[in-house]
This record gives C-alpha cells, sequence and structure tokens, in this order.
C-alpha cells in the first residue's frame, strides 16, 4: 500500500486501487484481481465500506467475485450496470461472427455479480463519510465516469483511463467504438474539458501515476487527441460546437447542433428555457451495437445554454415522439435539473411502459411522464401556446407540436420527413404506418401553414412557395405505391402486414405466477367478421380461456384477453408465446409473439 495522502492510498494491481482510509474502514475506487484485501491490514483497516467502479474492464473488476464473497457493497457506472450485474446474458447475446464491433464490451467480466447500485451521472452520494460527485466521462469507454471527491484538503479527480499521464491514454484502441471510428477519441475531449472545469488539485489514474498539475495534464492530451482527430478527418466541428453548441434560430428559439436527433430549446422572458426532444446530447460518433452500454445521454451543453443565453432553469422537454434519439436524456433532465417531461396521450404509455410494447428504438427504461397532453387542444408555458397535433407517418405515436415564437408560426415535426428539402418519406413499418399517413400528413401542414418547420435530424426548414404543394404530391405518391403493390382488395391492414400484436409484449412473471394477456387484433376486412384466438404456449404453461372468439367490425379492431399461468420450476428467460389467429374461417396462424422472462431476467 503505497501512502499518496494521509488517508489515501494507492494498491498496484491490475490497475491501480484506491483506498480511502476512515478509521477502521475505507472505501476502494475499482478493484483489481481483489489482492488489495490482503493489504489492508497493512494500513489498519478490517473493513471495506464500499466499492466504486469507473468503468466496466475485467483489469478494473475481474476479482468482484471476492468482493462478494466477502459481501462488500459494489456500486458501478449507471451506463455500465448490464456489463456486469448481467454480463451473462451480455456473452450470449454478443454477435461474434461476421463482427463489425469493435468496441471493447468483451473486455468485460466472465461471470455476473451482484451490485448495490448504480451511480449515475452527476449523482453526489456520500460513503463512509467522503462525499463524491459522478462526472460523467466516455471515451475509455462508453459508459467511464470520474469521481471527484475532497481528500486531506485537496480536491481529488479518480479518473480511470481517461488518462494516463500528461498526453497519455491508455489504450487508443479502446476508443474506437466502432469498426473504423474515433468516437472515443472524439468523446475524451469534452470529458477533458469538463473534467478540467472541476479545478481538481490532482488526477488519481488508474494506469500512472498522480498528475498534481491536472490543467496541463489535461490540455497537452486534448491537443495531441485534437491533432489525431484532424489528421483522421474526423469530427471537424467538434471544437466550434464545444464553443457554441446552440444556434439561434429565432431570438427566442434555438438549435442544439450537438445532439443525435436535434434539441431545440425555447426561451421564456422569465429566464426559463422548454426543450423540444431530448435525446443524446453532444453526440462524437455512435457507438456500435445497441446494449444499454452502447449509448450514453447527458447534460453537456446545458451549462453553455445557460451561461450564454441567460437561462436560469430548465423548466420541461416536451417530446414529439418516443424513439430514444429524441427522449434518451429526460430521466437526467428530471433528476439533475428538476425538468418535467411533457409526452402528448397517443405515446405518453410507451414512455412510461416501453416493456409493453413490440415497437423498435425503444429507451431502456420507463420515463415519467409529468404531464399527458391532450391532441388537439392548446396548452400553456409561459408566454407560449403549444398545440399537439397527431401525426403518424414516421410512427403512429407521433405528434407536431405547432406554436408561434418571435412572430414566426413553428411546427416541431420529429422525424416525418427527411432531406434538407423537407420532402423525403421516412417510414418505417414496425412503428406502426398506414399508406394513407404521408397524405394526412401534408394536409395537416398546409392547414396549420408555419413559416418554419424544425425536424428531428435536418436543419430548420423556413418555407417557401409551393412546398405544401409538394408535399400533398409526394403523399399521394406514396400512397399510390401501396395501392398498386398489396393485395388490398382482398386483405387490407393499411399498410401493415401484421393482424395482431401481444400485449405486453415484453411480460415478467415469476414460475407459478398469473398474468394477463391481450391481443389486440385487426380486421382487413370490409365487413364484419368473427376472429378466433389461442394463446399458443411453451409445454407446461397454461392460458385461460384456451381459445376467444371475438367479433369485429367492418376494417376495425378488437382486445381479447387471456390469464397466462406459468408452472413451478426454473425462472424463465424469453420464453416465446404466440397468438394463433383464424379471421371469418380463413386461419392465419401464429402471427403475433410476445417474451416472458422472470423478473432480472428481461435483458
Amino acid at each position: 500500500m503505497l501512502r499518496l495522502s494521509e488517508s489515501l492510498y494507492r494498491f498496484e494491481d491490475t490497475c491501480h486501487v484506491y483506498a480511502i482510509r476512515a478509521g477502521h474502514q475505507a472505501m476502494l475506487i475499482d478493484f483489481g484481481s481483489g489482492d488489495v484485501l490482503d493489504a489492508l491490514t497493512e494500513i489498519g483497516v478490517d473493513r471495506v465500506a464500499a466499492i466504486l467502479v469507473t468503468h466496466h474492464h475485467r483489469d478494473q473488476v475481474q476479482g468482484l467475485p471476492r468482493a462478494v464473497e466477502a459481501g462488500i457493497p459494489i456500486w458501478v457506472p449507471a451506463t455500465e450496470q448490464d456489463l456486469i450485474a448481467r454480463v451473462d446474458a451480455h456473452w450470449l447475446a454478443r454477435p461474434l461472427a461476421n463482427n463489425y464491433d469493435n468496441r471493447q464490451d468483451r473486455f468485460s467480466l466472465l461471470e455476473p455479480v451482484p451490485v448495490a447500485g448504480a451511480l449515475h451521472d452527476y449523482a453526489a452520494r456520500v460513503f463512509a463519510g467522503v462525499a463524491f460527485r459522478v462526472l460523467p466521462t466516455p471515451g475509455h469507454t462508453t459508459g467511464s465516469i470520474s469521481l471527484l471527491a475532497e481528500i486531506d484538503g485537496r480536491r481529488v479527480a479518480f479518473t480511470g483511463d481517461l488518462i494516463a499521464a500528461p498526453g497519455k491514454v491508455w489504450s487508443l484502441a479502446a476508443t474506437q467504438w466502432s469498426y473504423n471510428g474515433a468516437e472515443g477519441v472524439a468523446a475524451s475531449i469534452p470529458s477533458l474539458v469538463s473534467l478540467k472545469e472541476q479545478a481538481p488539485d490532482v488526477l488519481l489514474p488508474s494506469h500512472g501515476e498522480p498528475m498534481d498539475r491536472p490543467g496541463e495534464a489535461i490540455d497537452l492530451l486534448v491537443e495531441r487527441l485534437w491533432a489525431l482527430l484532424r489528421d483522421r478527418g474526423q469530427n471537424p466541428r467538434l471544437f466550434r460546437f464545444l464553443e457554441q453548441p446552440y444556434d439561434a434560430i429565432t431570438p427566442h428559439l434555438l438549435w442544439n447542433r450537438t445532439s443525435m436527433a436535434n434539441s431545440y430549446a425555447l426561451l421564456s422572458r422569465s429566464g426559463k428555457a422548454l426543450l423540444i426532444d431530448y435525446g443524446y446530447d453532444f453526440v462524437t460518433g455512435v457507438p456500435a451495437g445497441a446494449d444499454r452500454a452502447s449509448r450514453r445521454p447527458w447534460l453537456y451543453t446545458l451549462p453553455a445554454l445557460k451561461r450564454e443565453f441567460g437561462v436560469r432553469a430548465i423548466d420541461a422537454v416536451i417530446l414529439t415522439h418516443y424513439h430514444d434519439d429524441h427522449v434518451a436524456g429526460c430521466n437526467l433532465l428530471r433528476e439533475v435539473e428538476g425538468a418535467q417531461v411533457w409526452a402528448a396521450e397517443n405515446f405518453a404509455d410507451i414512455l412510461r411502459q416501453p416493456y409493453h410494447y413490440d415497437l423498435p428504438c425503444l429507451w431502456y427504461d420507463p420515463i415519467p411522464v409529468d404531464r399527458v397532453l391532450p391532441l388537439g387542444e392548446p396548452v400553456r408555458w409561459e408566454e407560449y401556446t403549444f398545440t399537439c397535433h397527431a401525426l403518424p407517418g414516421h410512427t403512429r405515436h407521433a405528434v407536431a407540436l405547432a406554436f408561434e415564437v418571435d412572430g414566426k408560426r413553428v411546427l416541431a415535426t420529429g422525424d416525418q420527413y427527411q432531406g434538407d428539402d423537407g420532402l423525403e418519406w421516412n417510414y418505417v413499418y414496425a412503428n406502426r404506418f398506414h399508406l394513407a399517413d404521408y397524405r394526412a400528413s401534408a394536409a395537416l401542414y398546409r392547414r396549420l401553414a408555419p413559416d418554419l418547420i424544425v425536424s428531428g435530424h435536418w436543419a430548420p426548414l423556413w418555407v417557401t412557395p409551393g412546398y405544401f404543394d409538394r408535399l400533398e404530391a409526394r403523399g399521394a405518391a406514396l400512397e399510390a405505391h401501396h395501392r398498386a403493390l398489396l393485395p388490398l382488395d382482398t386483405f387490407d391492414l393499411g399498410g401493415e402486414d401484421r393482424a395482431a400484436y401481444v400485449h405486453p409484449y415484453r411480460i415478467a412473471a415469476q414460475p407459478g405466477e398469473t398474468v394477463p394477456v391481450t391481443v389486440e387484433i385487426a380486421n382487413p376486412f370490409p365487413r364484419p367478421v368473427e376472429a378466433w384466438v389461442r394463446l399458443v404456449t411453451p409445454p407446461g404453461w397454461s392460458a385461460a380461456p384456451v381459445e376467444r372468439r371475438v367479433a369485429l367490425p367492418a376494417s376495425g379492431g378488437a382486445e381479447a384477453s387471456f390469464a397466462l399461468t406459468l408452472p413451478d420450476g426454473p425462472p424463465p428467460r424469453r420464453a416465446r408465446i404466440a397468438a394463433d389467429l383464424t379471421l371469418d374461417g380463413r386461419r392465419l396462424g401464429q402471427v403475433a409473439e410476445a417474451l416472458v422472462s422472470a423478473p432480472g431476467l428481461e435483458s
């Protein structure tokens, strides 16, 4: 044990393990092989209060099973919790053949270990009398954190592998989050800038010596990383976005240019801001994979928003639809900024209960909705009035937000259209699409007559003469394509191809438990028909009733309810059930499925 200050020690192992002594107990930062437990008696420690992990790599955590045996609480980065507590599921799901994912998510534990809790970004927590602040510092991994604490009169930063020495990183390979990118290099720069702004007195890396001149060490590394990016020809706008992340479209409507899906800030006279969508702020590239540890929301640009535009509070975020790139940061906004989440009635439940739906682009966790907005009715925020209009097309569960700012009529439309001209279709069948959706949205746009359209992934569009005519022609053309290609005269699901859905889609149930299941049925015929629905289950499971008979109105729909009972036995993980459907005597078969897992095994 190397003593760094009165109560701070370092143990050299597969990584540096730092120990903060408080009497006869200690806090550990990272754990390495676990051999540190054999050395703690040297400094008079007989109890470890907790282990705080900076990132999931095996050199940091390979000894954690020993910590579990010793009953030591383990706290891990929230973004990487699945790579520690549920890493067995990750190993089973991780693609290996034809692999283009170079993210070092396989440098993980071989078996899962239980954790006491997650270290959420920006959170302040006290362990053994020491107050820590969690700073998100992606770069070495997407979910990496640094931990800030006052120890022996100094502001100490435990930085994991963000920085190894002045101007040095421990690994450049770890910063390649895709096949041929430098996403982690680019992410390291804002992380380092953020770390420097915390004014630490010393940096303590997982590999390397203490750095007592943090500003110089960080500046040199930023300079070298930026030189690498320039020579790679990647992220040329990085520093421009660091210096000015927001552009004023009008004096009181700002565009966050750094986010994956555009986010907008509406400024009130009172100094409050309302955000329109908030997904992944300050994106430096998209990591390969789609597991939780590959997607990292943070609040990086909010200090600049407050500083440059006099914003004193983020009051609320209002959403155009449920997709993760538009909503991923909402829980952070609620927890850190106290912002409310507002969502329209046609997708609020998807945010609250994502496991119930079989839809693309769902966020991993439920998002509480503080205010459900009615469709077609004005709602007030400060001096502004919003109206949510149903906007099916890109997804059935979306709205166009109409409001006026600085004398301009504005329509925030999410991802309905793509392209700089605002004319390209962006429909996705799995999002629940109808062939007439784009004809309907063209009519809506013409009726609302916005001066300005702000969308999810393209530059603000100032409406020019003839635009609404072109939209209507495009909508009619898309509908004509579908009518020409699909057998709608004999089987009409409006452009979709599924006559049933099972809800919830991801069912949480224990062995021996009975849970409700609902089958949503659509009638593809222009006449009333009778539907027969049978729930297909694994051997030994049961459904009551075995079969349901349901009357469907012409071109309409209905629901059938069942009670699903699991037998006693091993807890299921993604066990499959299906709805077998017969319509008007025509056997369609097992047209819809759902997955059943014991709580904790859903991933």
